[in-house]
């Protein structure tokens, strides 16, 4: 493999994988205190002018990624700012073992 797609590679998993530790720790705990709306809304619009941007070039690399990422961060957007009933409603139907957390 050449360095540019270790590179490449590298960058997507590092990207992809870093929404997961929040989203599943939102789900297990049902906190969003700590998540910053704002932060989050432009990290939400911001995957999806790199998703839009990707489409245009037809580059799956950076549609699969971006696509991940959009979703992730829109999950984490979407219960800090979801009434706790609603996010305690997802959290339970993603988790629902007992002891989840709370």
């Amino acid at each position: 493999m050449d360095p540019i797609t270790v590179v490449g590679a590298a960058a997507t998993l590092c990207s992809t994988v870093s929404f997961a530790p929040q989203a599943w720790k939102i789900i297990r705990s049902r906190d969003t205190n700590a998540i910053s709306t704002l932060t989050y809304s432009f990290t939400v619009a911001g995957f999806v002018f790199w998703l839009a941007y990707g489409i245009l070039l037809l580059e799956w690399p950076l549609i699969v990624t971006n696509g991940v990422c959009l979703l992730l961060s829109a999950f984490i957007l979407t219960m800090k700012i979801m009434p706790k009933e609603g996010k305690e409603a997802v959290a339970d139907a993603l988790d629902p073992a007992p002891g989840n957390g709370r």
